[in-house]
């Protein structure tokens, strides 16, 4: 039945979706367009109850496969970044959760006990950030999507080459269930995924990550390499905010893929550029797996992201000062 589980998440997702925009429901929880955002009309931002249900759908033709400490933190983040979608919880009560299913992940796992506690610490805090940042890369049509249909087939691959067909099916779901998605979400997006798909999504990138690790089936850095378009854009983004002594809960347009949609690009071409950054990086990451040994590729990596983000930045200030003018 497991081979059946990626084709039942894209089908409910992409059912579901359509749903949701057909339905009263979709017309109440919209994002509105605010100075800080991408779009222009209020769109349904309701989109990841679908994608959940559609995963979930599919993995349950897989339950004997599933692991409690995955799930349920999952399940877990969905209500509670649901809550936050339609309510917009205070950001000390999100992060508490976000901590609290870290916490389940590392715990549960036996990470913590196997590893011990400085490698549970740098997990617990791992997993907290791929949360979070999967939710800020999630601000421009079909990126989140294209990340995740991306990056856990690359998690899926990786596993089928270490002979476990069962990991490879729970991951490619995951990926089927974002494609089911971004059918009514690649530009112009009809629906967003809203917390409720971003932060579950960003959670797993984390818990899968892990779980393939303690399995022996990829190095701790295969993970970091897959979804590093996001860490990398991300995590530079909030180092910078930080040095400057910006707030860093509030919301903003500071990201590489926000600034070239405001110099004029596409949200379509932004995102085909990234999922080709996002390819490349997977197929490198598989390559690198296969032979051992990878340093090299990894300061490759480390070039090509420095290169794009100074060029990036150098046609930023060009901008500015157009605009200024």
């Amino acid at each position: 039945m497991s081979h059946y589980s990626p084709v039942v998440a894209a089908l409910v997702t992409m059912l579901l979706t359509i749903i949701i925009l057909i339905s009263k429901f979709g017309k109440e929880i919209q994002d509105i367009p605010n100075e800080r955002s991408l779009h222009e009309t209020p769109v349904p931002r309701i989109g990841g109850v679908a994608m959940m249900a559609g995963l979930l759908t599919g993995w349950m033709l897989m339950l004997t496969s599933l692991k409690w400490w995955i799930v349920l933190p999952l399940i877990g983040l969905f209500i509670v970044s649901l809550l936050d979608d339609m309510h917009n919880l205070p950001v000390r009560k999100r992060l508490m959760a976000h901590l609290a299913a870290a916490a389940i992940l590392v715990v549960g796992s036996g990470l913590l006990t196997q590893q011990g506690l400085l490698i549970g610490l740098l997990a617990l805090l791992f997993t907290v950030w791929m949360t979070n940042l999967y939710n800020f890369m999630d601000g421009s049509d079909g990126l989140a999507g294209g990340m995740a249909l991306i990056g856990f087939s690359m998690f899926g691959i990786a596993a089928l080459i270490s002979h476990d067909d069962t990991q490879a099916m729970l991951n490619f779901t995951v990926g089927a269930a974002a494609l089911g998605f971004l059918y009514n979400n690649f530009h112009p997006a009809k629906i967003f995924l809203g917390d409720a798909g971003s932060i579950p999504l960003g959670f797993l990138s984390a818990g899968m990550g892990l779980w393939g690790w303690q399995q022996g089936y990829w190095a701790a850095w295969f993970p970091l390499l897959v979804f590093s378009p996001f860490i990398v854009d991300a995590t530079v983004t909030l180092v910078k905010r930080t040095l400057r002594g910006v707030k860093v809960t509030e919301a903003h347009r500071e990201h590489y893929y926000q600034r070239l949609i405001q110099m004029g690009w596409s949200h379509r071409s932004v995102a085909l550029i990234e999922y080709g950054l996002m390819l490349g990086a997977g197929a490198s990451a598989i390559s690198a797996l296969q032979q051992g040994d990878p340093w090299m590729l990894l300061l490759i990596w480390c070039g090509i992201y420095s290169v794009l983000m100074l060029v990036i930045d150098a046609a930023w200030r060009k901008f500015n000062r157009a605009q200024h003018a």
